[in-house]
């Protein structure tokens, strides 16, 4: 989004507010569709960014949801529910209970406790549920997913759960990877258990849902150059593996980060001891990144006023609205002629950065949510919840 959209934007808002671009949203998948190809189903996982589930693109094939909050989003905005994949390594018989009531499409299970309780819904409602079991991280587990020998017993003993059809596997072990080798590695293991299984035990896996933690460069100018090329090392390990098993590819981040926008207001300025201090009506408990600690990192930001440069270019470091000195936005970050009054939007905060931050610390004013598109303009579809005044202009 260019600096002039950002400013008419700004000029529509109060702040702290997110913006999230569709476009950008909707552009973004389009490419990992094109580098993964037409075999491979796309899965957006709605816990990156909850806000834009009612408002996703056609290409996506499967909304993740991994909670019952989640599940609320879903029923509110109306979505299919038949492309939901119900996850999460916490599931009650409650939760099982209403998502076999919103007739979702996929369950997932973590544990035998998950299979039994899938199981017995199932029975007791007289059906059969499509079923992917979670296989933990081979390289030693975590508390997500079974053992592989637990997933091979529950497959070798399916006859005694008749509420559920085994459809395939779930697989995914972590967020934020740079390399390609990890995810080819991952690739490679999945290949060769649908190979065993069927040798092994006669069954066909016929589904794969893969997460694969690509990562999102937050502090890069050339962020979206170095992701693009991560996309590209692992496409042919992607295709390759739909050649043996229906396979949807789950991100969150990767999809949505580029997408986000946060507006912040500076309230006061300050120098302590040759320090600049610009104190912003945001904070921490809303702005998310990972990766960022203390401040110490610079992402990518746009400066918004309604004066011309002056060359006064100074470093300032920029400080949230909380009582905590741990609330630094960031450190050392240059601007020309920074005044009370300017608008700062933070880029690459469209995935987790909503959702992920210390929202009620302190009990500062939530920010507006707003998403827009070239065709349809700027739509808040959160106002602030303190407040008993919305409409004040950012600029």
């Amino acid at each position: 989004m260019d600096k002039q959209t950002l400013t008419n934007l700004a000029a529509q808002l109060a702040t702290p507010a997110y913006i999230f671009d569709l476009d950008a949203f909707e552009k973004r998948a389009a490419m990992v569709h094109r580098y993964f190809g037409d075999k491979t189903g796309l899965c957006f996982s709605i816990k990156a960014n909850p806000f834009l589930l009612g408002r996703l693109p056609d290409i996506f094939d499967k909304i993740e949801v991994c909670s019952p909050g989640e599940l609320t989003v879903c029923e509110k905005t109306g979505v299919d529910t038949g492309k939901i994949i119900f996850s999460g390594v916490n599931k009650t018989e409650k939760d099982v209970a209403r998502a076999a009531e919103d007739e979702v499409g996929t369950f997932t299970a973590e544990s035998l406790l998950h299979v039994q309780m899938i199981n017995a819904e199932a029975i007791k409602r007289g059906k059969v549920y499509p079923v992917l079991l979670r296989v933990t991280d081979v390289r030693g587990g975590s508390q997500f997913g079974m053992e592989e020998a637990q997933v091979l017993d529950i497959i070798r003993n399916r006859a005694d759960y008749p509420g559920m059809e085994i459809v395939g596997i779930h697989y995914f072990t972590g967020t934020q990877k740079k390399k390609a080798k990890p995810i080819l590695r991952e690739l490679d293991y999945l290949a060769d258990l649908i190979d065993r299984v069927k040798a092994d035990l006669d069954f066909t896996i016929e589904r794969i849902e893969y997460g694969t933690g690509l990562a999102v460069d937050y502090f890069d100018a050339d962020a979206d150059k170095l992701e693009e090329e991560r996309l590209a090392s692992i496409s042919e390990g992607i295709r390759a593996l739909a050649e043996k098993a229906a396979l949807t590819v789950e991100m969150g981040r990767f999809f949505a980060a580029p997408c986000g926008y946060y507006l912040t207001k500076v309230i006061d300025v300050k120098t302590n001891y040759g320090i600049n201090y610009a104190i912003v009506d945001g904070g921490m408990n809303q702005l998310k990144y990972d990766g960022q600690l203390q401040g110490m990192q610079i992402p990518v930001m746009v400066h918004l006023k309604d004066r011309e440069d002056t060359g006064a270019v100074q470093a300032w470091t920029l400080c949230g609205s909380l009582c905590t000195t741990a609330d630094i936005l960031t450190r050392n970050a240059e601007f020309d002629s920074l005044a009370i009054g300017d608008v700062l939007v933070f880029c690459r905060t469209g995935a987790y950065s909503v959702t992920e931050g210390m929202a009620v610390f302190l009990s500062r004013e939530m920010p507006v949510v707003s998403v827009y598109s070239e065709k349809n303009g700027l739509t808040v579809i959160r106002e602030m919840l303190y407040s008993d005044v919305f409409n004040t202009p950012a600029l």
